[in-house]
């Protein structure tokens, strides 16, 4: 038993220099496809040149620790081993990313043990599904921030959910001894459709004597951490 053990401990693996070479050289044009998707599904802000390069790279290193493991069960515990006390802090700004992330891994391990054809079929499916999904974002919200006196709170209350039809979504209402801030949010159908009245919500309420500002914001997927 303790000979047979052993036995599965010390196999190595048998590539020869033509299929390690193949290995890398496939993933890193796997790799390139994935730097592709990247680019065309982000845009703006939230695209990251130093992290869609980064893609390629793992992808290549994934395929090289597979070549490297093989059929040896002592290195790949002892790969487990070394990766376990690695911490990654870099901090993710699309949860997008993240599957990016997870696809050059797997595109990695398939290159590294030398199953082409999952990885190329993988790839293919998975870059169709993002170059027609990619670019979706979520609704951009818009927050409608006032501060006014206390003394016009309930004016100044009246006034938004008249005019937005009962629509507006208080999120926040700060409040001193002499003032209060509100904090709305709209959406952008509603907040279009009120831009088509006579007098807009603005206008309406600088007419509250106490009103010190009105500010419109505007918020979406290009602000990230």
């Amino acid at each position: 038993m303790k000979k047979a053990l052993l036995e599965i401990l010390e196999q190595t693996g048998s590539l020869t220099l033509n299929q390690i070479i193949l290995n890398l050289v496939v993933a890193a044009g796997i790799g390139l496809c994935i730097y592709i998707s990247y680019y065309f599904s982000h845009t703006g802000t939230i695209y990251s040149k130093k992290f869609n390069v980064s893609l390629i790279m793992l992808t290549v290193l994934t395929s090289m620790v597979m070549t490297v493991i093989g059929n040896n069960v002592a290195l790949s515990l002892g790969m487990v081993g070394a990766l376990s006390i690695v911490r990654f802090r870099t901090a993710i700004k699309d949860s997008r990313d993240t599957a990016y992330i997870f696809w050059t891994i797997i595109v990695g391990i398939c290159c590294g043990v030398g199953d082409y054809l999952v990885a190329g079929i993988g790839t293919t499916v998975v870059f169709i599904i993002m170059l027609f999904f990619g670019r979706i974002k979520n609704d951009n919200r818009i927050l409608l921030v006032i501060r006014g006196g206390r003394v016009d709170d309930l004016k100044i209350e009246g006034i938004v959910f008249s005019y937005f039809n009962h629509k507006a979504d208080l999120k926040v209402k700060n409040t001193t001894r002499e003032n209060v801030e509100y904090i709305y949010e709209l959406t952008k159908k509603i907040y279009h459709k009120s831009l088509l009245e006579n007098e807009s919500i603005i206008d309406k309420l600088y007419k509250v004597p106490n009103v010190e500002y009105v500010n419109i914001v505007v918020q979406n997927d290009e602000i990230s951490g």
